[in-house]
């Protein structure tokens, strides 16, 4: 952000559901790098490694999941 009172002024955008935005995003952009990182624990039979990411990935999607929920209530007045 530019300034620590930006309220929209710059992107158009509210700050919380600018940050919301940004929070999904960053969740969903997180279960996709995950996969690769999934894909290359199995091909090294590491089954701790592969578990320990898949978890993380499925908390991943459940953070983007409420997020979007969470948005959407925002948008639409709730």
């Amino acid at each position: 952000m530019t300034s620590a009172t930006e309220t929209g002024g710059v992107t158009g955008t509210r700050d919380m559901s600018y940050d919301l935005i940004w929070y999904v995003e960053s969740c969903l952009d997180n279960a996709l790098r995950l996969e690769t990182y999934i894909q290359d624990a199995e091909r090294e039979s590491d089954n701790e490694v592969v578990e320990l990411f898949r978890k993380a990935q499925a908390d991943s999607r459940k953070g983007a999941e409420l997020g979007k929920g969470l948005l959407r209530s925002r948008l639409d007045g709730g």
